[in-house]
Parts: structure tokens; sequence; C-alpha cells
């Protein structure tokens, strides 16, 4: 920049004029939205949006950068209508004034959109989109209700797909209009009555793709409540995949077109079958396993319950057993006895004793051996005679011969305490011959 002097005005180049308009736009005007027609649209190769945006009137060039075109959810086409979002720049080299533009939406919806996004928050804040307040579909619905239009397309479709897969469900029509002036009022009355006649098992709110306008009614507040309070489980199928609206946010399921809505409402009658005979199968399986397992119990129980008799002739076998060994026991002592006594005979014949004497020893010896046999016979029979005796012991109608008698209550339960009896009461007295009843007249506790 040259230095002017004291009487000359200053001089600008070029580049500083434009340098200083361009910081005149920045800071005059800020980033706002501005209306008007696409014109001139062209997608570079660095993936940079060039266009122009004009109305009646004027025209301005527009430019929207990759990193901010790639995070729209539509490319512009010529002659559309849009809303940009941009600052107000000077491209110096050229001296063009330009939007630079940092969003971008089609034109119309930005107070539609931010009207949805208001209502969508206070209602999410008042609790309608929870999933606690979400109902369960029913498994095995027999009748499913249609909130829509008589003349829409999607009911044709969603009566097609119903009749397909669940012939026997009958289907409840709840005619109202889809869009339109007083349509949203209306669709909130139909949910109502639908809800107030409580006929049906699942309720179908649905209606064809459309703009957002079209769908609008379905943003509405009072449907949503009217939805909130249906005590029917509720599906929306409502637009295209991509649409979502208020109602679908506080529907118990989302379907992402009134055929989708249709098909989840109900099973196939062919995977019912399937079904069927698949519980079937499985609760006989489990019926076949529950016996087997009760046979087997009682195989194991029938094991551990042994009669008196049974334990009486064990115990006799256990005696029976005894004896046997104890008399093998006196042949084993005889044969022993035997073979010693041939051996000291033998010794005696070789050494030549004294036959007289050793003769009297030999009786002597014979004698004790006899008393030894005696006694250890004798002994084993009083030990088998005891045993015999401890076994009879045992008997309990041996206990009952010799005059001892049970005490039992009504139940048939032993009585073994006088805080058992209660007077007057009635007790059972089991003798060795029969039983007797007897009346109790009074209780006398000793401790």
């Amino acid at each position: 920049m040259q230095t002017p002097g004291p009487l000359s005005p200053q001089v600008l180049t070029v580049s500083e004029l434009n340098q200083t308009v361009a910081l005149l736009l920045e800071r005059t005007i800020p980033l706002c939205w501005i209306a008007g027609e696409v014109s001139n649209f062209t997608r570079a190769s660095s993936g940079h949006w060039y266009f122009t945006l004009k109305d009646d009137q004027a025209q301005v060039r527009a430019v929207m950068f990759k990193s901010r075109s790639i995070a729209a959810d539509f490319v512009p086409r010529e002659g559309e209508k849009v809303e940009v979002r941009a600052t107000a720049t000077l491209y110096a080299p050229r001296g063009d004034y330009q939007l630079t533009v940092e969003g971008i939406r089609r034109a119309g919806l930005g107070n539609l959109y931010e009207a949805f996004l208001k209502l969508k928050q206070r209602l999410s804040e008042a609790g309608l989109f929870d999933n606690a307040s979400k109902k369960q579909l029913p498994y095995f619905p027999t009748r499913i209700g249609i909130v829509t239009s008589p003349q829409a397309a999607a009911l044709h479709d969603m009566l097609i797909t119903l009749k397909r897969r669940a012939p026997h469900v009958q289907i409840i029509l709840y005619p109202t209009p889809v869009q339109g002036k007083g349509s949203a009022q209306k669709l909130a009355e139909v949910i109502q009555f639908a809800s107030s006649r409580a006929e049906c098992d699942v309720l179908l709110i649905a209606r064809g793709g459309g703009s957002i306008e079209d769908l609008w009614s379905f943003n509405d507040e009072r449907v949503a409540h009217a939805i909130y309070a249906c005590p029917i489980p509720t599906i929306t199928g409502i637009g295209h995949e991509t649409d979502f609206t208020i109602a679908d946010f506080v529907a118990d399921l989302r379907a992402a077109t009134p055929t989708a809505a249709a098909e989840i409402a109900v099973l196939p009658s062919a995977d019912l079958l399937l079904q069927i005979e698949d519980i079937a199968l499985r609760l006989n399986r489990l019926f076949q396993r529950k016996l087997d397992q009760y046979n087997q119990t009682l195989d194991i129980l029938s094991r551990r319950l042994v009669s008196p008799i049974v334990a009486i002739q064990n115990e006799r076998l256990k005696l029976s057993s005894m004896q046997m060994r104890v008399q093998h026991a006196c042949k084993t002592l005889t044969r022993h006895a035997h073979f010693r006594f041939e051996q000291i005979k033998q010794k005696l014949r070789q050494q030549a004793p004294n036959i007289a004497h050793e003769k009297n020893q030999l009786q002597r010896l014979a004698q004790h051996l006899k008393q030894n046999m005696h006694q250890q016979l004798t002994v084993q029979r009083h030990t088998l005679i005891n045993l015999n005796a401890q076994l009879e012991l045992l008997n309990p109608q041996r206990t009952l011969e010799r005059g001892y008698a049970i005490i039992l209550d009504r139940k048939g339960k032993v009585v073994k305490k006088p805080a058992q009896f209660k007077a007057p009461d009635n007790i059972t007295v089991r003798l060795a011959e029969g039983e007797v009843e007897l009346g109790v007249a009074s209780v006398q506790q000793h401790l």
C-alpha cells in the first residue's frame, strides 16, 4: 500500500479492496438461512457443490464444500426450492460475491422439522416414548383393527398380506382421513373409538408414503396421546422405510411400511401349525421323561422299604451262618486233636515208653480233650440260645404277650408323653390279641 501525502487521498489495490469488502460482509451478515431456487447445479470431481440460488428478482452464486455436502440427506435438483444455511463471502481472485453454504434442506421443511423436534422432545420428557410403557404384542391374534383411509392403496396391500398369512384372522376397519385439514383430529378420535370398543387384539395405524406435509397428521400431539392411552397393542406402518413420525415413537412397535406392519401382526398359518406340532412333541417328551423319573424313584423307594418279616428272616440267616461257623470250628478242632493224637501215638511207639503210664496219660488227655470239646459245645450252644432269645425279645408281639400295650392317638401315632393327651379324648390301646378304645378322664404329668 502506498503511503499518501498530506493532501492526497489513500490509494488501495484491488486485492486490498476485495479483502476489505470480504471482512465487511462477514462482520455485517452473520450465518443465516436463505431461501431460493437451485440453478446451474454442478458437482465437481473434488466433491464440492456449485450452484446459483435465485428468486424472481435476484440471484447469487453459492458453494458447498465436500466436508459439508457429504452430510446432506439429499442432492438438490435443477429448479428445486431449498433453504441454505450460509455466510456471505467474497471470492477475492474474481471479486465475486457468493454464499458459503454450511447446510441445506428442502424449502418449507425447516419450520415443520423444528416443530417435529420440539414436540418429540416434549413428549419424550413426558414419558410417552418409554419402553416400560410398551405393550407386548399377542402371539395368536384373532381380530386385527386397521386405522387408515378406505381409499388408501396401503389398505389393499395390508388386506392381501393378512389374508395370505392368516386367513382365519378377522379384520375390523376403522376408516379415517390420513391427510388434509382436520385429519389429525379425526385420526385421534378414531383411535379413541377403537380403544373404547376394545374388540380387536392388535391395532394397525397405517398409511402409504408421501411428503412430510402428507404425513404431518401423524405428528400431531392429539394423535400421540390417543395412541399412548390405547389399551390395545399398536403397530404403526406409516410412509416408507426412511419416514419417521411421532406416532412411530409412541406406538408399541414401528414397522417400515404398512405391508410390513401386517406381516408383523400375524404369524403365517403354516408356521403356527409347525409351532403347535413342535410344542406337542416337546410336551410328550417332557411327560415321558417325568414318568420315567417317577418310575425310577418308585423303584428306589421300594428297595428301601423292608418289612419286619424280611428283617427277621435276615437275622435268622445270620444266625444260621454263625451256627455253621461254630460247627465248622468244632470239626476243625476235632480233626486237629485227632491228628495231634496220632502224632503223639506215633512218637510213643517209636520211643517205646512205659505203656501203662502213657496209656493213663493218654486217657487223661483224651478225657481232657473230651471235656474241652464238651465245654466248647456248651458255650456255643449257650451263645446260640442267647441269640435266639435276643431275637425273640426284638419281636414286638412277644412284648405285647408279656403284658405290655401300645397307646395310639386318633391319627394312629404312638403316644409317648402325657403332654400328648388331652381330656376328654379317645385313645386306642393295642394289646397282644386285639385293640381297646378308651377315654381319657384327666392327664397328670410328673416332673
